[in-house]
């Protein structure tokens, strides 16, 4: 089984690559980038690691996909927030806990807009997620949760950067949720959202991500 970390570790080497060959080939804003086949030679990598790469690239701004022509090297640096994320990350961050305090931290607010409103906490798909959670044959993924989650607060801004630092956070989260304590914490989670119990919901968020960190740290 892979471990998370070094994922996480070769996810950031494959970036800092790519910003290296664009240096290196002058590539400018609006030039044509590689394909990914020629890039996955080039890197020595899967196409799927160097897709992954892109697209976490793409949802910053730094690349842009044209139907039917490529991909495209953007100027990212029009847009003043983005400009800001774009640095850190290809700088690779010195610290995972900054990234995924950062993430949490829109998480948390994710569960606290979802429960705090009475429409959001009512919509089916909380009662769907139990269901599968509940079913031997399923495949639920983590990811699936808090995806949801964001989803539900039609923050799309949130869920973009969500979807970049998740990448970053040097635990897996596209694995099953499979384990009996964490289907009776995720459940626990999802009746405290119903219940529109903000309080209780983020304590079995925190609990959640303890289970969820503790793979990082190589802890229970």
């Amino acid at each position: 089984m892979q471990n998370p970390q070094s994922s996480s570790k070769r996810f950031l080497d494959i970036i800092g690559e790519l910003q290296l060959l664009i240096s290196e080939q002058k590539i400018e804003y609006g030039d044509k980038l590689p394909s990914e086949r020629h890039l996955a030679e080039k890197l020595q990598v899967s196409r799927t690691a160097v897709r992954e790469a892109l697209r976490s690239m793409e949802l910053l701004g730094l690349i842009e996909t044209r139907r039917g022509e490529g991909t495209f090297l953007s100027d990212f640096k029009k847009h003043q927030l983005v400009e800001v994320l774009s640095t850190f990350i290809m700088q690779q961050a010195r610290s995972i806990q900054d990234v995924v305090d950062t993430r949490m931290i829109h998480e948390r607010a994710a569960i606290t807009t979802v429960t705090e409103n009475e429409e959001l906490r009512m919509l089916p798909v909380w009662k769907g997620m139990q269901s599968k959670l509940r079913e031997e044959e399923s495949v639920f993924l983590r990811e699936d949760i808090v995806r949801e989650t964001i989803v539900a607060t039609e923050n799309r801004l949130s869920l973009k950067i969500w979807f970049l630092l998740k990448q970053y956070s040097g635990v897996s989260f596209d694995v099953a949720i499979a384990t009996d304590e964490e289907i009776v914490t995720v459940h626990e989670l999802l009746d405290e959202i119903m219940a529109g119990n903000t309080e209780k919901a983020l304590t079995w968020y925190e609990k959640w991500m303890h289970q969820v960190e503790g793979e990082r740290r190589g802890t229970n």
